[in-house]
């Protein structure tokens, strides 16, 4: 069966919604269609999938025409699973085609950016080979590397907060592959191949062997966002307008990133976030929770400095200092004066401290304005009341 031109707004509402009156039918939380690498030696592999557009709690239209077009062109879709993909075919795209008929014309620049993929698609021979559609119901552990990357997207785009989805899994799910560029490679096909390449001069620069591309193979960043070392940025980080990350011992990490202008020059690790006006020093780590933290996910507040080469493992709050090479944990013995106690308690009013000298880090955790250092005489690590205001150079960010 096909789906009969669409002449009008009215039709096209009208077919929403009696799509949407399916018996079971649930509107999906998440879709996109991609274009998938398949492996060289094993086509049924997916290696990696590229969303020209993620549509996020959004657009139940657009997901309506083409679940729709699915169901048309044969497909069964499942509306009790958490996901659903499937490889697009002239069938699908024809049929999306009739039900975007009132809007073809118009879908340029921003406007109908879905309709815009199915008029591309239309123009692509032998859509079946390189093309799927990926429909999440339910942020379950992703079941396939479509679903990995749509997530991915989303993180990186913005359109979820950070720690804000299921990647569950995502590392058993994806391949690792060497990355030419934009494109992977099978490691067994570049085994079996290797003399032929290496005799004809056909072996590739590999850049990286991993199981995630990095941020800007996929992602265009904001205007005023920059990174020197595509290497960097890894996909699924998400960087805030005003970002700067510099090369040498700075990275981010997958569901890791900034909430604002940050200068990076350290490392943020996965499920670390940073917020705005903050400077991650020079070889500055901040732990995550895939070592390091117990599980316990790591943020920085606004306008915060790390030192450089200094280590963190446990939240800061506003307005905080930690010193080059002084590391900051959970179980870190930390003493402060009675006289700057009391200064760090009129700065965190509603915080619960006792009255004496040697803390444990996680009793300090998510504090403001407080400057961690090492006493040069003892040894010790100390704490006092900030009196640094750490402020970003707006000429750089």
């Amino acid at each position: 069966m096909a789906i009969d031109s669409i002449t009008s707004v009215d039709e096209f509402k009208a077919l929403v919604e009696s799509t949407k009156g399916i018996e079971g039918y649930r509107e999906p939380m998440a879709f996109g269609i991609a274009r998938v690498d398949r492996g060289q030696l094993n086509a049924d592999t997916v290696l990696q999938a590229n969303y020209a557009i993620v549509n996020w709690r959004e657009n139940y239209g657009s997901a309506a025409v083409f679940i729709a077009s699915l169901m048309e062109a044969g497909s069964e879709i499942d509306f009790t699973a958490s996901e659903f993909v499937a490889t697009v075919n002239d069938r699908f795209v024809a049929n999306a085609m009739a039900a975007f008929a009132p809007y073809i014309v118009e879908a340029t620049g921003d406007a109908h950016r879905n309709v815009q993929v199915i008029k591309a698609l239309a123009n692509v021979e032998d859509v079946a080979k390189d093309y799927r559609i990926t429909l999440i119901f339910d942020d379950e552990a992703p079941a396939s590397v479509e679903s990995v990357y749509l997530k991915l997207y989303a993180l990186s785009l913005g359109k979820v907060a950070l720690r804000g989805v299921n990647l569950n899994g995502a590392f058993g799910i994806l391949q690792n592959v060497a990355w030419v560029g934009n494109k992977p490679y099978e490691l067994d096909y570049l085994r079996a191949n290797e003399i032929e390449m290496k005799i004809n001069g056909t072996y590739p620069a590999v850049d990286s062997v991993d199981k995630f591309p990095r941020y800007l193979q996929h992602i265009i960043p904001a205007d005023n966002t920059r990174i020197l070392d595509s290497s960097k940025v890894r996909m699924g980080a998400q960087l805030a307008p005003g970002t700067t990350v510099m090369p040498g011992a700075s990275y981010i990490n997958f569901n890791a990133g900034t909430l604002g202008p940050v200068m990076v020059e350290g490392r943020i690790s996965s499920s670390a976030i940073v917020g705005a006006g903050s400077d991650v020093g020079g070889g500055a780590s901040i732990l995550g929770v895939l070592s390091g933290t117990d599980g316990n996910p790591i943020s920085i507040g606004e306008n915060t400095l790390l030192g450089a080469n200094s280590v963190t493992g446990l939240p800061l709050g506003d307005a905080c200092i930690v010193d080059a090479g002084v590391t900051v944990l959970a179980g870190t013995k930390i003493r402060i004066t009675a006289e700057e106690l009391l200064k760090i308690k009129e700065a965190n009013p509603d915080a619960t401290l006792a009255d004496k000298e040697l803390f444990r880090g996680d009793e300090l955790q998510g504090l403001n304005g407080i400057h961690y250092r090492q006493d040069s005489t003892t040894g010790e690590t100390v704490a006092r009341r900030s009196t640094r205001e750490v402020v970003l150079n707006t000429e750089l960010h």
